[in-house]
């Protein structure tokens, strides 16, 4: 079978192939394309997976281009996660939001709003393209906003477009093995958008141990208790998606990037400018090492305003490891590809079409749930309704989320100025349309969606 990378040259690919070299199901992966539009970062990052794959006879071949037809033609599986403007566009997304004190994040907030405004375009493109060259594949679709891609995506491919993440399934482990339990028994109870849920259940062997947990001191320990304290976890009764750090504690994530020497975005423009002129000039043999070096300093940083630190800053070296989001999210990419190929039937938590499953949205919202995934496709399960909090918020948020992919499909100013106006980490209209027209001047990717104009 063949699976294509969109952003072949990305940091993500490793994770991806090693999951496919530990996979010895029939039938696999054999046939691995990788696609960028940059020669220098997939000749780097095919230098990385032929370093994993020696040793494995079997390893999948790889294929490295800089044409989307010739990648995409007869595919099973397409992996989109590619980066519309490069980091150098991320850094807008930050700046431009925090220049008028308002969050400047990747995905949550106006930077997320910008980020989906350049990316649809190009994504519904991609959607058109497979439709053509390989219209029995399925979009495994990584590229962020994630949730808001998925839902444009489908509008060309329907159910065959899936959105994956592993921020809620990673949090459900989390939780069972911070009460030394075994999470492969347990079955996660959560409802949400991307990058904006709720853990409202972990039963393990029939038991809703989430109670136990937030009476126990050991909550402290979890990675959600360091980021939003024990008192407002207890106070919530459930366990949020960390990004919800970003709505609840807005002032203070705000305060803490801008008293920071650099954002996410600087850091990262930076570390990869030089992870991957060192692999250019490594001597052979190096580059698996100088790629997991880089994989742990990222991940040291990983929301560092959340957890008291300093982006960019040099973390303990106990701190350095390998980020479990990432290697979770690989994992859940092949489980997805094994259920769909060889009817493995898995229970996941996936970014699809909501159907009936949350009553207080759209029919062909996507939204972020438990599903079963089989060779028939993707099914979301019966779930407890959100409660008038969880449902307030994800409403407003895809009405956003909805306006944006207007604005990107139809060039609309209107829809624009809405969605950054009605978002509510935006306080004002004037803030948002000033947001608006400072994308636009500043990306020239999110002034072409408008037709190139400023004003």
């Amino acid at each position: 079978m063949k699976l294509t990378v969109l952003g072949g040259g990305g940091f993500r690919v490793p994770y991806v192939y090693q999951a496919l070299l530990r996979d010895q199901g029939s039938p696999r992966i054999d046939d691995v394309w990788l696609y960028d539009n940059d020669p220098a970062r997939l000749k780097a990052m095919a230098e990385v997976l032929a370093q994993f794959a020696d040793g494995h006879a079997d390893a999948p071949r790889v294929t490295v281009s800089t044409s989307l037809d010739d990648a995409l033609e007869g595919s099973d599986f397409v992996f989109a996660a590619i980066r519309v403007g490069g980091l150098a566009g991320r850094v807008c997304d930050e700046r431009v939001a925090l220049d008028l004190d308002v969050l400047g994040q990747e995905t949550t907030g106006p930077g997320g709003l910008a980020y989906g405004l350049r990316t649809i375009p190009v994504m519904l493109d991609i959607a058109h393209r497979v439709r053509r060259l390989a219209p029995h594949a399925y979009v495994i679709n990584f590229t962020n906003p994630a949730g808001m891609i998925t839902e444009a995506m489908q509008s060309v491919l329907g159910d065959r477009v899936l959105g994956i993440c592993d921020t809620p399934s990673g949090l459900g482990r989390r939780i069972a093995t911070t009460l030394g339990l075994d999470p492969s028994r347990a079955q996660f109870d959560y409802v949400g958008l991307n990058h904006l849920g709720w853990m409202r259940r972990v039963l393990h062997d029939g038991e809703d141990i989430l109670p136990r947990l937030l009476a126990d001191e050991r909550l402290g320990e979890l990675e959600e208790g360091v980021v939003f304290g024990r008192e407002w976890l207890r106070d919530l009764g459930v366990i949020p998606n960390e990004y919800l750090y970003y709505y609840y504690f807005n002032r203070e994530a705000v305060r803490s990037i801008l008293d920071a020497p650099q954002t996410r975005g600087e850091f990262l423009a930076r570390q990869q400018r030089e992870f991957y002129q060192r692999v250019t000039e490594a001597a052979e043999g190096s580059a698996v090492s100088l790629w997991r070096k880089t994989i742990a300093d990222r991940s040291a940083n990983y929301m560092a305003e959340a957890k008291g630190a300093v982006q960019g800053e040099a973390q303990p070296a106990e701190d350095f490891r390998p980020d479990p989001a990432h290697q979770g999210y690989a994992g859940v990419a092949l489980a997805v590809m094994a259920a769909i190929s060889r009817n493995e039937r898995a229970t996941m938590i996936l970014n699809v079409r909501n159907g009936t499953t949350v009553a207080g949205l759209p029919h062909d919202a996507v939204v972020e749930v438990p599903v079963t995934v089989d060779a028939n496709g993707v099914h979301p399960l019966t779930i407890t309704q959100p409660d008038l909090h969880q449902t307030g918020l994800m409403q407003q948020v895809k009405a956003v989320e909805r306006l944006t992919i207007s604005a990107a499909v139809t060039g609309s100013r209107a829809d624009a100025a809405k969605a950054f106006s009605l978002h509510p980490l935006v306080d004002s209209v004037s803030v948002g349309r000033k947001l608006l027209d400072g994308y636009v001047d500043r990306i020239p990717e999110v002034a072409e969606v408008f037709g190139g104009r400023t004003s």
